[in-house]
């Protein structure tokens, strides 16, 4: 499954895995920059998602308030 299709909770759930694998330690420093970089990715595609979800329900806010 690529990045794009990754639903929200679906990255979350990778990013906290990832949280805890960087915690745990005992990893080479290629592994934990590894791992860092692809927390950073999985951050942003959450982000992404909280934003869309954000635009939504002020669009909806804003039909309401027209009508």
């Amino acid at each position: 499954m690529s990045d794009t299709q990754l639903s929200y909770e679906q990255a979350r759930a990778e990013l906290a895995s990832v949280v805890e694998r960087l915690e745990a330690g005992g990893g080479s420093l290629e592994e934990s920059l590894a791992l860092w970089e692809r927390g950073e990715q999985l951050a942003d595609i959450c982000q992404r998602w909280l934003d869309g979800a954000r635009a939504r329900l002020d669009a909806a806010k804003a039909a309401r308030e027209e009508n």
